[in-house]
């Protein structure tokens, strides 16, 4: 995988911040159509890429404390090992005009990478059964493609059992 170099046409925090750390990624942009109801699942087709190997990026509040959970787009956060992951009693999914504010992305774009604040960061462990997967760029249409271990490191994220399947 060859390190991408700055499109401006495609540039968002997360490129910026992946070109800043020296993170080789690919980006893939798709035409994104706003009637989709899953843009994670969009996302998987548009790619041609299995769906355990595109992951969502969601936000919780963990006791007071909003926590990023990254899933496969064919799954399910699990508020409860979330919960555990984040040395917290109880979480529930955050407000989404809360997690445009801190992200600084839009819903169905938020990506893991170059967040406005940073926040917790957990990586559901299923990530680790592939050399590359696939999180939004940081709008909806467009994915970056990275290793499991690159976006941990960027993100000072952790590996957790955090998703169940559908």
């Amino acid at each position: 995988m060859a390190k991408k170099k700055a499109d401006h046409s495609i540039g968002t925090p997360a490129t910026t911040l992946l070109e800043q750390r020296g993170i080789p990624y690919t980006a893939h942009g798709y035409v994104h159509d706003p009637a989709a109801p899953n843009f994670g699942e969009e996302a998987a087709r548009e790619l041609g890429v299995e769906p355990d190997r595109v992951f969502k990026t969601l936000l919780a509040d963990a006791d007071g404390q909003l926590v990023v959970g990254i899933v496969p787009v064919n799954g399910l956060l699990d508020l409860k090992a979330l919960a555990k992951a984040a040395g917290a009693k109880k979480a529930v999914m955050a407000d989404p005009s809360l997690a445009e504010r801190k992200t600084g992305y839009v819903v169905g774009g938020i990506s893991p990478i170059g967040q406005k604040t940073h926040l917790p960061t957990f990586l559901d462990e299923s990530a680790e059964l592939f050399d590359t997967i696939f999180v939004s760029g940081g709008r909806r249409g467009f994915d970056i493609e990275l290793a499991p271990l690159d976006l941990l490191s960027v993100t000072d994220g952790a590996a957790a059992e955090i998703a169940k399947t559908t």
